[in-house]
């Protein structure tokens, strides 16, 4: 459906230099999004398969030990788009003190992702809503320490930014000018919580998201927090229990196809065309994420089996495995510290992981020495390869 510019274009001056900044019009949008047959029922099967995956969260053995290296892999993902190096076995080196082999920014940027997401989470389960300060708190957490902790953490831009080429006026894409921000926020807000009116929940996401990204509110973070925003509404509306839907393998995989409607959303007013690909990611990342919990728990079944034959060394070394099920590459010190078994103890335990081929050293060192679950690490790294 052709509507008119979803916005309205201001002309700003940096510089000498005149530019134009898109200013969107509130949500939602209108006239309303024509739902046709099709669409409609991409968006019942999307809510079909998150209700699926859903209930992986509760029927695997260890969900905390799943998410906790599911969530490093989108943090992987997300900063990927943004340029970042860092790798899955980076950010794991680094959490442990080791060296990566990556700019220490690079997975400090990656880990404080983490971070972020694991604060809104809390502070959405303390009673706050997803609201304009959560963002700026969560906003503060990401850049914590890393590349943009002088671009403003926690606050709304008081310049102008802008996406693409050198400046302004050969920018791809101009947001609206700093002292529209607060009002655009408070307008998004507004619909978050649904004002003007009721929003089913998947369409609310997928709206705001596109609406987040282009008010662009920070100097630094914006496509890291827009694609965080997604998975945060999910959660605060109980459609998942489980921070379980990452989208940035897919808007990766499309990164120049997900650009251009977002492009052509602002300019004709095609949210049509976006809510088919936003559901349609949707569907696709579901399902991933369900074949993943289902490899992880066949590996996992697997692997015990073979420690269950080993007698006495049994116990113990199945704790090891625990351990390396939720940080796949340690150090035999860390292992020591999260079991609280013995040094010896570990180290047979390694050994006999070692043996039956679940675990490969990685050093050559005799203490401290640094371990991976190999095919565990390779199972969460699909689509996360630094390329």
């Amino acid at each position: 459906m052709k509507r008119a510019l979803q916005g309205k274009y201001v002309t700003i001056s940096t510089a000498g230099e005149k530019a134009q900044a898109f200013v969107p019009k509130p949500l939602p949008p209108r006239p309303p999004i024509r739902w046709a047959p099709e669409l409609h029922g991409k968006f019942d099967r999307a809510l079909m398969d998150l209700g699926r995956l859903d209930s992986v969260s509760t029927l695997l053995p260890e969900t905390s030990l799943f998410l906790y290296m599911y969530v490093r892999k989108e943090a992987v993902l997300s900063s990927m788009i943004e340029g970042t190096q860092s790798s899955l076995s980076d950010l794991l080196l680094f959490e442990l003190d080791q060296e990566p082999g990556v700019p220490l920014d690079d997975v400090r940027e990656v880990s404080n992702y983490v971070a972020a997401l694991q604060y809104g989470l809390k502070r959405l389960k303390d009673g706050m809503p997803l609201s304009q300060r959560l963002f700026r708190e969560i906003h503060a957490v990401l850049l914590n320490k890393a590349r943009g902790r002088h671009q403003a953490p926690g606050e709304f831009r008081k310049s102008q930014n802008w996406i693409g080429g050198t400046r302004p006026g050969n920018a791809a894409f101009v947001p609206p000018p700093a002292e529209q921000v607060p009002k655009c926020m408070s307008k998004l807000e507004l619909f978050l919580h649904d004002k003007p009116e009721p929003t089913p929940v998947l369409v609310k996401a997928a709206l705001s998201h596109v609406q987040f990204e282009t008010i662009h509110p920070f100097l630094d973070g914006n496509g890291r927090l827009g694609r965080l925003l997604i998975t945060l509404l999910l959660c605060e509306q109980k459609v998942l229990r489980e921070p379980m839907l990452y989208l940035s393998l897919y808007f990766k995989s499309h990164r120049q196809h997900y650009y251009e409607l977002l492009d052509n959303i602002r300019r004709t007013g095609d949210w049509e065309s976006w809510m088919d690909f936003f559901a349609e990611a949707v569907i696709v990342t579901a399902n991933q994420a369900v074949e993943t919990a289902k490899q992880l728990l066949a590996l996992s079944k697997q692997d015990r089996e073979k420690i269950n034959g080993l007698g006495r060394a049994e116990a113990s070394t199945l704790k090891v495995h625990k351990a390396l099920m939720e940080h796949p590459i340690a150090t035999s010190g860390w292992l020591v510290e999260e079991t609280g078994i013995t040094p010896a103890t570990v180290n047979k335990a390694l050994s006999h992981l070692e043996r039956v081929g679940i675990v490969k050293e990685l050093t050559a060192k005799k203490r401290n020495r640094l371990f991976s679950y190999a095919k565990y690490v390779e199972i969460l790294n699909f689509g996360a390869e630094v390329a």
